[in-house]
């Protein structure tokens, strides 16, 4: 049963709302466990952060409804203003933002703060969207192309990537914002799937493989001899003609340049991002410094054991050994507090919302609605996993908020807005004739 259509729920997959109000107020009740103040018990005390959560809590509902209620076409007519408004805001903000831990990157309203970046990834989903629905054929699936026809055939990814990388160049290099920028990878998840070459996605793995190589292994001759060692294992199992000797030639020449290249590039990054990384690859050991947060982390988590110490009850918690433990490192207190057992079941509530995403993606009757759909799925999945990463140690630190959990008006509505306009474009899927 669908429901009356002059409601304001008709068509909305209910299913989707009811996940994300459960991982609103499982994040709310984890803010509380992270910030517990004994002298303001209250959890709707908005003196502290768990009572001004509950506002932000309460105006992304208010956010979601005035969402629901706007015609579906909206968003699609406005895509381009919306990437427009965000970019010029985003450049803005490093003008007449507030800074807070070194990057202006927020507008400050009294006690309250707004992060434009936030709100960049439903701008460029948008965007991107817009684009590449509107161009009835699939981006670029191959290789072979001839030089006159590259830039033809090309076309469409190379705007697509520019949709991408005109704000996460913003982003990074105004306001030093690397976590939120990088963000924007996720969108190549929704290229692939609108047709671009599993090659370039295959090119950027390898490239991040020989990059991290390149950085642990301190003589290099040993990559370049382990790689010529595979190109004639290559040559040997191909037809070893012209085209497989060019072909194999050229792969370990573009890889020995990746490899080349890897210290200048790594020299590029700032000190912390190196401290970071050279903690992740057991380079440097900083327990008490650079690696203090990660190592607090990992111990508050393994604290848990299989069924936590109990709501409350996390002593790494409570007496504050990790720092942002409301922010980007939320996830500790849901492994020291509810165990194993919690960790598993709040990894599972978001991978069941993603897939509920995909599944609702897929069953689209409009080009943009599905790549919207994508592009939602695509950032919460980015996110669930570069936050969880960092903080049981398999990723650097870049401050990634856990969706839906951690502290902060400007993520949880970016969130919101990113949601609820799928399930909005959703809801209207049965207007659109084939």
């Amino acid at each position: 049963m669908r429901g009356n259509q002059n409601s304001l729920f008709y068509g909305v997959d209910r299913f989707s709302v009811l996940l994300y109000v459960i991982l609103v107020v499982l994040g709310w009740l984890n803010i509380y466990a992270a910030t517990y103040n004994e002298e303001h018990k209250s959890i709707f005390d908005i003196s502290q952060k768990y009572g001004k959560q509950l506002i932000w809590i309460g105006s992304s509902g208010i956010l979601a409804i005035s969402i629901l209620i706007i015609d579906a076409s909206f968003y699609t007519v406005f895509a381009y203003v919306f990437y427009g408004i965000f970019l010029v805001l985003n450049i803005l903000v490093v003008y007449f933002g507030r800074e807070i831990k070194g990057s202006k990157s927020w507008f400050g309203f009294g006690g309250f703060g707004i992060q434009p970046a936030e709100f960049m990834k439903f701008a460029v989903n948008l965007a991107l969207a817009k684009f590449l629905s509107a161009q009835k054929i699939i981006i670029n699936q191959n290789f072979r192309l001839r030089l006159r026809d590259l830039f033809k055939n090309y076309k469409n990814t190379l705007i697509a990537l520019l949709i991408l990388l005109v704000p996460l160049a913003i982003i990074k290099k105004l306001q030093d914002e690397t976590g939120l920028a990088i963000v924007f990878i996720a969108f190549l998840i929704v290229m692939y799937r609108e047709g671009m070459s599993v090659n370039i996605l295959l090119f950027g793995l390898l490239s991040a493989i020989l990059f991290v190589l390149a950085l642990v292994v301190e003589q290099k001759i040993k990559l370049f001899i382990i790689m010529g060692i595979i190109g004639v294992i290559a040559f040997l199992v191909s037809k070893r003609n012209l085209k497989s000797i060019i072909t194999i030639s050229v792969i370990y020449l573009v890889a020995s340049g990746i490899i080349l290249g890897t210290n200048f590039f790594y020299n590029k990054l700032e000190v912390h991002q190196k401290d970071r990384i050279d903690i992740l690859l057991q380079k440097k050991v900083d327990p008490k410094g650079k690696g203090y947060n990660v190592n607090q982390s990992k111990i508050a988590i393994g604290s848990g054991g299989f069924s936590g110490k109990g709501y409350l009850q996390g002593t790494q918690t409570k007496y504050e050994f990790v720092p942002e433990q409301e922010t980007d490192f939320i996830f500790c207190t849901v492994g020291e507090e509810w165990g194993f057992l919690g960790s598993a079941f709040v990894i599972l509530l978001h991978l069941t919302l993603i897939l509920r995403l995909i599944f609702l993606a897929e069953r689209q009757r409009s080009d943009f609605s599905r790549i919207y759909g994508y592009g939602v799925a695509s950032v919460l999945f980015f996110h669930l996993a570069v936050n969880i990463g960092m903080t049981i140690g398999l990723m650097p630190v870049i401050g990634i908020p856990l969706p839906f959990f951690s502290y902060g008006g400007s993520s949880l509505w970016s969130f919101t807005i990113l949601l609820f306009i799928f399930l909005r474009l959703d809801a209207n899927r049965l207007l659109i004739l084939r």
